[in-house]
């Protein structure tokens, strides 16, 4: 497809920023201000109430940008999701930054992963300070009821994914297949090797179907900019500890250990939990109940499970807001350094006939991939009884049924939540 009409084509209308951002780039108009701003606002909203970890992250994403306001279609996103899930890094950040990116350009993916991350960043400052405490029936409830959004977020998400993406027999095989590989092995070891195995099962059995089509990707990276990105990606990880060697400050010592920790985890969220308490904890950074207090506080807020490298950063040996911000960015960068490094070979490689059979039975895995999520740990965290699966399915008949957007499923559920803890107490 040409390069005017791919852009045509895709529902994102890209800003006139230049296919390679390492350039000078005209000046921002009112309508790149615009949708600077609109992705901006998105994901603001998202980041206050995005419970639920990463998984339903995904349901969220799919939910606000593909059933709500169209700026790329099913399958367009599941090849953004799968793509995501093979890099290390917080899969559901790397997705949202890759959506502001294709929504508003540069700018616009900076503005989508600021108002993600820095809501549930900021809380977790505010508790590492003292200033925020869940306690009694009332916290309880509303920790509970949070949970309860993500089983309709993501059972949201799974109905209308499986809906588009597996129509038939053989993907609908292939999803199954993903679930029980992914609640059978459990952890990235197994979320990875169900979409490489639903991939290559779709290479084997989806041959000579129709075109994959939709949404053309618009990526505003060039392939100069991706192959830097790698470079960085690659000297940071070896440099940095050679400068830790060499006698640098703490301060390069605590970039290197987030650095590492988002470079070397696939999966995100929980997995990278192991690899901060050996850097944190084991090396006296933090004390082990810090740690602790830390990860629970994190399950409370909204957002990126990897914001709980801001608490780190701020409850650390002499830590404070600048540690915070410190171990924030380094925690994220591998992960978008190699999502940038990934985006400007994507789209040439999605359109081969080979590579959209594979996607099709990725994408077909990444259906697997939610439900096993819908299973454990959403729904075996959040459902403890009939009173809890009611507001759960109010939650999914708001959303499925009701087409309301996310924020009132949140509001619905957490004062449902308030309420049954206020009842058993």
């Amino acid at each position: 497809m040409p390069a005017e009409a791919a852009q045509r084509h895709c529902r994102c209308h890209p800003v006139p920023f230049r296919a390679d951002f390492d350039s000078e780039e005209p000046p921002i108009n009112d309508s790149s201000r615009g949708r600077i701003a609109e992705v901006f606002r998105a994901f603001l909203m998202l980041g206050m109430t995005s419970f639920g970890g990463p998984i339903a992250h995904l349901g969220y994403f799919r939910t606000e940008f593909v059933a709500r306001r169209g700026w790329l279609d099913e399958r367009a996103y599941a090849d953004l999701v799968a793509l995501c899930q093979f890099l290390p890094g917080p899969a559901s950040s790397q997705v949202g930054f890759a959506l502001g990116l294709m929504r508003a350009g540069p700018v616009g993916a900076l503005a989508a992963w600021c108002a993600f991350t820095l809501p549930s960043a900021l809380l977790l400052v505010l508790f590492a300070l003292g200033a925020a405490s869940v306690e009694g029936p009332l916290g309880s409830g509303l920790i509970q009821g949070l949970k309860i959004v993500a089983v309709a977020i993501v059972a949201h998400a799974v109905w209308g994914m499986a809906r588009n993406l597996c129509p038939d027999r053989i993907r609908a095989t292939i999803a199954v297949g993903a679930v029980l590989l992914v609640v059978g092995v459990g952890g990235a070891i197994g979320q990875v090797s169900a979409i490489l195995l639903g991939g290559l099962a779709g290479l084997w059995a989806c041959r000579g179907g129709p075109s994959a089509g939709g949404d053309a990707l618009h990526l505003p990276v060039s392939r100069r900019v991706g192959l830097a990105c790698l470079a960085a990606f690659v000297a940071l990880l070896g440099g940095l500890p050679l400068l830790v060697m060499a006698g640098a400050g703490s301060g390069i010592g605590l970039v290197d250990a987030f650095y590492r920790a988002g470079a070397l985890v696939f999966g995100g969220g929980h997995v990278v939990l192991p690899l901060l308490e050996a850097e944190m904890v084991q090396s006296g950074r933090v004390a082990a109940e810090d740690f602790l207090a830390g990860y629970g506080a994190t399950q409370a807020v909204p957002g990126p499970l990897f914001t709980f490298a801001a608490y780190l950063g701020m409850v650390g040996t002499g830590g404070g807001v600048g540690f915070a911000l410190v171990a924030l960015v380094a925690i994220f960068v591998p992960g978008l350094l190699l999502l940038l490094a990934a985006l400007p070979f994507w789209n040439a490689l999605r359109s081969r006939p080979g590579i959209q059979a594979g996607l099709r039975g990725a994408n077909a895995a990444v259906v697997g991939l939610l439900g096993a999520a819908l299973y454990h740990p959403v729904w075996t965290g959040a459902i403890l009884g009939p009173a809890e699966f009611a507001l759960a399915l109010v939650g999914f008949a708001l959303l499925a049924v009701w087409k309301l957007p996310p924020w009132v499923t949140v509001l619905v559920c957490g004062l449902g939540g308030m309420a049954l803890g206020l009842g058993g107490a």
